[in-house]
């Protein structure tokens, strides 16, 4: 049977009764104490109106005293009922938070992508600030339910004394609230479309980021600031439109309590100079009516946290529902055996057919990038098999049979722009720290005179996407990490396109001597890794055009010759 951590959550509503029923124990505790506190403070003015009225009647130094030891009880129960209940509820608040992040980030980072219109930037939002606001119903419901026990009792001591003022505290509290439930109903609106604008802002400052340098390259990174101040001021302008809402519904809820309360102190006021009630109850009524401004405030303002945190959990379905790309086989790919593709037909590529035996290192020249990028992305399994046609088998079984896993584990792509991580040379290298190969892999991808630079070699800090490292350097070190998986199947992509011709033609020669036995692909129009190869392939217009040896093809291809040869 599935437990309710393992199923995935339906809409936003869900998401909410999943975190409250996940938190019932830490809620009722913490209710049971905040409500204490709410008592307390309730019993504060009381206690001062009965010590009035006895002290009037009996004028006793030892009913002072018990008074004033009453007053300390009362103030202690307030001072830890708080303490330990707010400590409960904001470890099951930030407990649930951190759940939901994860499982956020669980799913973001799944092998199988999930078919979601959303970047990069607005999965990293959501699983931060909509994660937190969505654990934040763990403190609200407590807090909700502690304020109406203060209001409750605050009624029912006014109606002892009399009942209209009984009434009329239970009549504004009722009022004020529908008047504020409508209200919240835009706060949330607004709310929504304001995390959508922020996330975008977050989703376009992570891909400048990402493309700085080739955006410095062409010129481009004045039109991509003005890009971003568009997307970023419109985020602005929401969060000032959100800022105007909360403003107006604060003030109104800050009005409204006020008016109630002047409107039971006045009351009380009359009745007392008519003689209905006595100096006691008084001074109880006109102290409960500044009281209840707190507890009033509190309840007013909870359907604004719960709109927002209805809000977010909408936002982090949109990651939790959304179903996968693909949805792959159970199969793993039999050991041994290589790599076929047959009449593949997407973006660029038209009816590729060719076959890669188990050891062989093959080259593949393919005049138009494009045909490259889209090879790559369908043997990454970036592009799901049902969006192309044609068949792709790895050791001998076609690739929609197979678990993305088995896949990935048999056969590794390292696209030409590898992702370069915070940490170190070695965690960069081997981040699984499983490796046997790290120091053959450093050694083949020549990333061997970065590590003699530093003091610390493999554990030299790296910045966050290799921001303290050269290009060249990103390129050995990612190709360092393709190297070091070795897989069965290695398909490499432009791997050295940011290296001089000299650091080129060895690493071609290290990659073949490494690799020797294993299978490899390497995409490239390099002419050392094409020389390295025991055949290369010709793409043009999408398909393969020749085949033979680097050199045979030099002596008898001129259209070859004229790409390759530098």
């Amino acid at each position: 049977m599935t437990t309710p951590d393992t199923q995935r959550p339906r809409p936003g509503s869900d998401i909410l009764r999943t975190a409250l029923r996940r938190n019932v124990g830490a809620m009722a505790w913490g209710t049971v104490l905040m409500g204490l506190y709410q008592a307390g403070e309730t019993a504060f003015p009381i206690a001062l109106g009965l010590i009035v009225e006895h002290t009037l009647q009996h004028r006793s130094p030892g009913a002072l005293g018990l008074s004033i030891a009453a007053l300390a009880v009362i103030i202690t129960t307030v001072s830890l009922s708080w303490r330990f209940g707010m400590r409960v509820l904001q470890k099951a608040n930030t407990t649930e938070a951190h759940r939901w992040r994860v499982r956020v980030a669980a799913y973001g980072l799944q092998p199988v992508a999930r078919d979601v219109d959303l970047k990069s930037g607005e999965v990293l939002t959501i699983a931060t600030e909509d994660a937190d606001q969505t654990a934040d119903i763990i403190e609200v419901v407590p807090l909700l339910i502690s304020s109406l026990v203060a209001v409750l009792v605050a009624a029912v001591a006014l109606g002892v004394a009399d009942i209209r003022l009984g009434l009329l505290v239970i009549v504004g509290t009722v009022g004020i609230l529908s008047i504020l439930s409508v209200m919240s109903r835009r706060i949330g609106s607004s709310t929504r479309e304001q995390q959508a604008r922020v996330a975008r802002a977050g989703a376009k400052v992570a891909d400048l980021i990402t493309g700085l340098r080739p955006l410095h390259g062409f010129g481009g990174n004045h039109a991509a600031f003005l890009s971003y101040r568009k997307v970023s001021t419109d985020a602005k302008h929401q969060a000032v439109t959100v800022a105007k809402v909360n403003g107006v519904y604060a003030g109104t809820a800050l009005a409204l309590n006020a008016v109630l309360a002047a409107a039971v102190t006045l009351t009380a006021g009359r009745l007392a100079f008519d003689g209905q009630i006595t100096i006691g109850e008084l001074v109880m009524a006109v102290g409960l009516a500044q009281f209840i401004m707190e507890p009033l405030k509190l309840f007013s303002e909870m359907p604004k946290y719960v709109m927002m945190a209805r809000a977010s959990a909408e936002r982090m379905a949109l990651v939790l529902t959304a179903p996968p790309v693909t949805n792959p086989g159970p199969e793993r790919p039999a050991p041994g055996a290589g790599l076929d593709i047959d009449c593949v037909r997407y973006g660029a590529l038209r009816e590729l057919k060719f076959q890669v035996t188990a050891g062989e290192f093959v080259a593949i020249a393919a005049y138009q990038p494009r045909a490259a990028a889209d090879l790559a992305s369908i043997l990454a399994v970036n592009t799901p098999p049902q969006a192309y046609e044609g068949v792709v088998r790895i050791g001998g079984r076609e690739i929609a049979d197979l678990s993305i896993e088995a896949v990935r584990a048999y056969m590794l792509v390292n696209p030409y722009d590898g992702e370069i991580f915070a940490g170190t040379l070695r965690t960069n290298i081997d981040p699984s720290g499983t490796s046997r190969t790290v120091s053959e892999a450093v050694e083949a991808s020549m990333l061997t005179d970065v590590v003699a630079l530093h003091r610390a070699g493999l554990d030299h800090a790296v910045r966050d996407r290799g921001a303290n490292l050269s290009g060249g350097q990103r390129q050995r070190l990612s190709l360092a990490r393709a190297l070091a998986a070795d897989s069965d199947i290695l398909v490499l992509h432009d791997p050295t396109t940011a290296v001089d011709a000299v650091t080129e033609q060895l690493v071609a020669r290290n990659i073949a001597e490494l690799r020797r036995g294993r299978t490899t692909v390497v995409l490239t129009s390099s002419p050392a890794l094409l020389d390295a190869a025991d055949r290369v392939l010709v793409l043009d217009d999408g398909a393969v055009v020749a085949e033979d040896t680097h050199r045979n093809l030099l002596a008898t291809d001129e259209g070859y010759c004229l790409a390759v040869a530098r």
